[in-house]
This record gives structure tokens, sequence and C-alpha cells, in this order.
């Protein structure tokens, strides 16, 4: 598929197809492809915790959800036969700042304009996403709740240095599968984003 092809037909797949798992070539492909991301001092403070048994995802919605009645989307959403959930560790930037080549001896985290850390594991995500479109695959990029990211992390045994980002759901879209109504408010043209020159 050409690259602009793909990029356009990037989207988010909210329902998938239970009976048909990521082949594991693919699974690989997926997390090279991420790990190609760009990284401020090429300091790769990211970390990737892949979910495909049953028991695996069951313990994921367990950990990030209330237990309530799953609603319409989160029963599409379960149905998803690979989980990724991207990490970032900050520390791992401001130890690389830290060396002779960056000079920033005092892993002052101030001097950051930005939480490069979580910039970069989003990059390395947006490329899972990019990649699953490539494989004919659905892919959806979404939130931990803030509340629940401790029960994640006691579900899944995750250090306190790493912070998920989000979750990067990838399977082969379902049957139930819909445009997100979000869509109706349409995409903003180049013309309402861009500034030339100045603002």
């Amino acid at each position: 598929m050409e690259f602009a092809d793909v990029v356009r037909r990037r989207r988010m797949v909210r329902d998938y197809d239970p009976d048909r798992p990521v082949a594991p070539e693919v699974r690989e492909r997926l997390l090279e492809h991420a790990i190609r991301a760009p990284s401020a001092g090429f300091s790769q403070g990211w970390a990737f915790l892949v979910l495909e048994t049953p028991e695996e995802r069951d313990r994921f919605w367990a950990a990030t959800t209330d237990g309530g009645t799953p609603d319409g989307w989160l029963t599409r959403m379960r149905r998803a036969p690979l989980l990724i959930v991207p990490m970032s560790d900050k520390s791992a930037y401001l130890e690389r700042y830290a060396e002779p080549d960056k000079g920033w001896t005092d892993r002052d985290e101030s001097r950051w304009p930005v939480p490069y850390w979580d910039v970069d594991a989003g990059m390395a995500a947006l490329l899972m996403l990019l990649t699953a479109v490539d494989e004919s695959l659905g892919a959806c990029f979404f939130g931990i709740p803030p509340e629940r990211v401790a029960a994640f992390r006691d579900a899944f045994g995750v250090p306190g240095s790493h912070r998920p980002v989000g979750c990067v759901s990838v399977g082969y879209p379902g049957a139930e599968d819909r445009r997100s109504p979000s869509l109706r408010r349409g995409r903003r043209g180049v013309e309402e984003v861009v500034h030339r020159g100045r603002w």
C-alpha cells in the first residue's frame, strides 16, 4: 500500500472480529515499527506491554474500567485480540541528557518545554496505528483513566518509573464497527490550521 493511502485510511476502529487473531509476525512488525519512532537524544525511553491471551486482556479491562455493565463501546473494544500499552520512562530522558554529549548534569526536569518522554511514546503508538492499516488491520488509540492507572500497574507489575500513555487495540474490524459520531464535525482543512510565516 502506498504511504499516502495508509495515512488517508487511518482511523480509529472500535469493534473487532474476536475470531481472527493477529498473526505473531504481524504483531512483531507492529512492535518493530514502533521502536523506529524518533526519541529526544535517542533516549528511547519507552516500553510496550503486549496483552494477547484472553486472561491478560480480561485483566486489563478489569483494572482499567469500573467493573460495571459494559456499554456498547466497551463491549466492542473488548473484542480486540491484541492490546499494546505504550509507556514512557522520564528517567531515561533525564539520564540521557546528563551524559557528556548533552551536558545537563543536574537532571532538571524544568529544562524540558514539554514531556518528550510522553510525546515520543505517542509517536511510537502512531507508527503502530499506521502499521495496522498497512497490514489490513484496524486499531484504536485510547487512554487509561487516571484514577485506574494504579490498578493497571498493580495488575501487571508495571514499575513506577513507567507511565502508560494510552493503549492501542489491534485486530480485524468487526461487523459492528462504525465511524465515530465525532466525525460529523468534519476534518479541519489545511487552510484552517496552518499559519505561514506568522500567525
